[in-house]
């Protein structure tokens, strides 16, 4: 047999190419049972990675980053399955990077392009308010930023990206409890200093307040981060406040998710007590009981989009691109119309 290709030990395998170049470079985000199946075929068909090309591969920048903002959230968890099998489509190896929630966004970007050099970076989530056009333009590497939001002050020609209207979506939201009778809705957010989306969908919740006569108060708002635990103690901290609150919304599924928990544990019910909406339409959120009432982005089309407005750049087929995707809001059990 002719000489075998990282490609065909990949279809061998019944694995992405990725998969196998992970294995190749000992990474540790394989599973055991995947790692030693590739391991087999590879000694079975003699194939001997040629150090040099490898080198070259990476010098010719044959891989496509994706970096994720924390390691919690399983929206994300659900683009990256998305985007690595149109990368595997392009015989692309994907290089996947999480940035701790402390860490300078830009300069981790930067940092991974040149020391993987990539030929393309997706990052998801993120704060780049402090991006400058040169940055970005000295790097000449095409890059989409997904589901992050960009201060108007930026060269939307540097960088392309696909993302939704947070503050229309949170605001759907909330004028959907307004309109089912509740007019003391809390809120469980980032807040404001998420540069990314969390002030937007704040700033929705504020307006649709405002739209519906309803007196904004700064003690329904507790704050939280993309985590159960996070959403779990906010919820706890605004039940400890004895406001009286009938709706909360909260600004991400997961949150939420931690948030019902919170309400169960203190024997009240959902959503004869207390109604919730929460953000994103992650399947977790389809299947706790009862099931929560969220907005829905369009996780896959996303990152489908995203990795087509990369490869679109890299080709040099089309210039940059801002996309924007409409939400739905996702009624089921967690909300109650109030007599």
């Amino acid at each position: 047999m002719a000489d075998l290709s990282i490609k065909d030990i990949a279809e061998i395998a019944g694995v992405g190419v990725s998969t196998v170049s992970r294995v190749i470079n000992n990474h540790p985000d394989v599973g055991d049972k995947t790692r030693k199946k590739v391991l087999q075929i590879i000694e079975e068909y003699n194939y001997i990675p040629n150090n040099s090309a490898r080198n070259l591969k990476r010098s010719s920048t044959n891989n496509i980053g994706i970096l994720v903002k924390g390691i919690h959230n399983p929206f994300f968890s659900q683009m990256i399955k998305a985007l690595e099998e149109e990368i595997n489509k392009k015989d692309y190896s994907m290089i996947l990077h999480y940035n701790e929630k402390n860490s300078n966004d830009i300069e981790v970007a930067i940092e991974l392009i040149k020391e993987k050099k990539l030929k393309g970076l997706i990052c998801l989530g993120g704060d780049f308010d402090d991006l400058e056009n040169n940055q970005l333009l000295n790097l000449k590497t095409p890059m989409v930023l997904t589901s992050v939001n960009i201060i108007e002050e930026v060269d939307k020609d540097a960088f392309s990206s696909v993302t939704i209207e947070n503050e229309i979506a949170a605001f759907k939201a909330v004028d959907y409890l307004c309109k089912l009778g509740h007019e003391k809705i809390g809120i469980i957010s980032t807040g404001e200093g998420d540069k990314n989306v969390g002030k937007l969908r704040l700033r929705g919740y504020k307006k649709a307040l405002v739209a519906n006569g309803i007196e904004k108060r700064d003690e329904f708002i507790s704050f939280a981060h993309y985590t159960f635990e996070s959403g779990y103690n906010a919820m706890n901290e605004l039940l400890d406040r004895n406001l009286g609150l009938t709706a909360v919304f909260v600004t991400s599924d997961i949150m939420a998710i931690g948030a019902s928990k919170a309400i169960l544990s203190r024997g009240l019910k959902i959503p004869e007590d207390i109604s919730i909406v929460g953000f994103d339409g992650i399947e977790y959120s389809k299947y706790f009981h009862p099931s929560i009432t969220t907005i829905k982005q369009p996780i896959e089309e996303m990152g489908r989009k995203s990795a087509e407005i990369l490869f679109d750049l890299i080709e040099k087929k089309k210039e940059q691109q801002h996309v924007v995707f409409k939400t739905k809001l996702l009624e089921r059990e967690s909300c109650k119309k109030l007599k």
